[in-house]
């Protein structure tokens, strides 16, 4: 069952217009947005952190001494949880939403760290500027088709990303990141490998892949690519375009099947995909 977000509801509710949105397993959700001329007030039980993606100059927020503008593509709002905030919204601007649970965050810094901090207590920020936030949202989170099950596995792993970076610099967990040194057991890879394969047509996420291992997301993630030199959703999604291929040359399924097979959501976007790996439509490939 999916969990309902405040934060989100409370937008629908304003003049806000959803463009995605995407729940990425138990605990975090995308949302991306356009508004215009508005005025919402937050006030949630979960961590929301808002990316600026174009204009944002007209947003203005509520602070004791007046209202403050300073939006801008690539500034960010970290929005903690129980913290109220108001903003008015004077101009066209579009943004990315991610939400996260307190538990989820917890979770995740207990199985990074191995440690059980007594609180985790984010830092709000408006405002404020950070190349890895943006390196990440852009590249990754703006770089994909949320609606193709097939990129789930990119924007979770995108996701614990920023959250992992969230609790290094915004909070008062100034822990360094553990040091993961050699790969997985050979055992477990053989595992994992036939997990994936097993699963090439279901929206995998990274905590799907990390629990197949007994790992936290975080050692799972950097232990496979030493592995296997790729990021977990680089090599899904090699395997998902080497079995379309094999099943484009060697079978007689219809296309949209085959799509459906390596867990793509519609014929148009696996073929797409298809063209720009190997340079040729699966259409023409068959003929």
């Amino acid at each position: 069952m999916n969990k309902t977000y405040h934060a989100f509801e409370n937008l629908s509710q304003h003049r806000a217009r959803l463009q995605e949105s995407v729940q990425l397993g138990s605990g975090i959700q995308l949302a991306a947005w356009r508004n215009n001329f508005d005025r919402v007030t937050q006030l949630s039980d979960h961590h929301t952190l808002s990316m600026y993606v174009e204009g944002g100059f007209d947003t203005w927020h509520k602070t004791p001494a007046g209202w403050k503008n300073g939006g801008a593509p690539d500034r960010f709002c970290l929005l903690p949880a129980d913290s109220e905030s108001t903003w008015d919204v004077r101009g066209e601007f579009s943004f990315v939403h991610l939400y996260c649970t307190d538990a989820h965050l917890r979770h995740l810094a207990e199985q990074i760290w191995d440690r059980h901090p007594a609180t985790i207590s984010l830092d709000m920020q408006v405002f404020q500027q950070d190349s890895r936030i943006t390196q990440l949202y852009r590249h990754f989170l703006l770089g994909c088709d949320w609606r193709n099950n097939a990129n789930h596995l990119t924007l979770s792993s995108a996701s614990t990303l920023l959250l992992t970076h969230l609790l290094q610099h915004y909070s008062e967990v100034n822990w360094r990141l553990p040091d993961v040194r050699g790969g997985l057991a050979p055992s477990v890879l053989r595992n994992i490998f036939a997990y994936i394969e097993a699963h090439l047509a279901s929206p995998l996420t990274l905590a799907d892949l990390a629990q197949q291992a007994c790992l936290s997301e975080f050692h799972f993630a950097r232990m496979f690519k030493q592995s296997t030199r790729l990021a977990p959703h680089q090599f899904v999604m090699q395997q998902r375009m080497m079995k379309a291929e094999q099943l484009v040359r060697h079978t007689l399924l219809p296309l949209t099947e085959i799509a459906l097979q390596c867990g793509f959501h519609s014929s148009s976007h696996f073929s797409n995909r298809f063209k720009s790996v190997y340079g040729i439509a699966p259409s023409a490939l068959r003929r």
